[in-house]
């Protein structure tokens, strides 16, 4: 059986209730400049959010996120989305496409997709300052919203 992935423009709202059923580990998005779906047929199988940069000193007007990239699994989605996210910020004027994984994930989608892993880590932790409190918890504060260890940066470069 051939499998022929299609790309859509999706609401946030539509992407975000993907995101909600399938990710791993991370919450919906608040906010977005472009989300775009991934199709198997009429079948959803895959989205990606693009945003600001959530790293202040990242965030210079030139600057994308891939704050989202979330499949059902679907063979090759993720490289497909990533990809097409890519050129799409790039049309866009962006300069430079940022996206984060968990310290234990491979990134072979974002290898597929042209990607290079930046040198450095990031450190994890909560978000929350008291100048700036955030609620990165979960229930009853045990358990985080998402995780909160060491990730490490993939970018691409136009």
């Amino acid at each position: 059986m051939t499998m022929s992935l299609k790309l859509r423009p999706i609401t946030l709202r539509e992407a975000n209730a993907f995101v909600a059923e399938h990710h791993a580990h991370h919450p919906p998005a608040r906010g977005c400049k472009f989300t775009i779906g991934c199709y198997d047929a009429e079948r959803l199988c895959g989205v990606v959010i693009a945003a600001r940069p959530s790293a202040r000193m990242l965030d210079n007007g030139t600057t994308m996120e891939l704050t989202r990239v979330c499949t059902d699994r679907t063979p090759h989605a993720a490289s497909k989305l990533i990809a097409a996210a890519t050129r799409a910020a790039f049309a866009m004027g962006a300069l430079r496409v940022v996206s984060y994984i968990l310290e234990h994930e491979t990134g072979t989608s974002y290898a597929a997709a042209g990607w290079s892993r930046a040198v450095e880590q990031v450190g994890g932790g909560s978000w929350s300052r008291a100048g700036r409190p955030r609620d990165d918890l979960g229930l009853f504060g045990s358990v985080p919203k998402a995780p909160q260890g060491i990730k490490v940066r993939w970018e691409r470069s136009k």
